[in-house]
């Protein structure tokens, strides 16, 4: 059976302006993960585009790099300001998620507290989320690959905790994008580290049109 891309665009026009309307062909996206439990205002195939993209390609399948860590992280909340709905106003565009992890054994270092390097990976993958929404809802291609990331450490993390990744969409043009991120102890509300995230197309870019499951 051939894979099936991840979803269709296509341009409409609505009261003279150009905006996008995304086409997702949601009978014929495999269920990776049950996007259904996913809290926000986002749509809901921007939701199971979202976490498609997430496991798909932000983990990837078992055997790559962190991958047991990436497969216990889980989406929780997906928002979107500023995309078009009829009969809303259309203010600033966007994006922000929420996801959340338990500390495991694996995810520490020899101290037995949070790796400083899981850390800036669930930064990675986490951070790029925001920017696949809001890539989704005007209809812009929101993957890319990392550019530059600048990690601030404000506190420790022991076992068994679960911490929350906030990410915020920052800017979008053509090419380059960024986002802020903050690892926060749920618990205590104390933040863990934070950081801000560039991503680039590469000039070969890669499409969501083109990323196959």
């Amino acid at each position: 059976m051939p894979a099936q891309p991840i979803c269709n665009l296509s341009v409409q026009r609505h009261d003279g302006n150009s905006r996008f309307a995304i086409h997702n062909r949601l009978d014929g996206l495999p269920e990776l993960g049950d996007s259904s439990l996913i809290r926000g205002n986002a749509p809901a195939s921007t939701k199971r585009l979202l976490k498609n993209v997430f496991d798909a390609y932000g983990v990837g399948k078992e055997g790559c790099f962190a991958s047991f860590v990436g497969q216990s992280v889980r989406l929780v909340e997906v928002n979107a300001k500023g995309y078009y709905q009829p009969l809303e106003p259309v203010g600033p565009k966007e994006a922000s998620t929420v996801a959340e992890v338990a500390v495991s054994p694996e995810m520490l270092n020899g101290a037995g507290i949070l790796h400083g390097g899981c850390i800036a990976y669930l930064i990675d993958i986490c951070g790029s989320t925001p920017l696949v929404v809001l890539g989704h809802v005007l209809g812009k291609n929101g993957l890319g690959v990392t550019q530059n990331m600048n990690v601030s450490y404000h506190a420790p993390v022991s076992l068994g905790a679960t911490i929350e990744i906030v990410s915020h969409s920052v800017t979008m043009g053509s090419r380059v994008m960024s986002s802020r991120c903050e690892i926060i102890e749920k618990t205590s509300g104390r933040i863990v580290a934070s950081a801000t995230v560039t991503k680039m197309q590469p000039r070969e870019g890669l499409s969501m049109q083109k990323v196959r499951l």
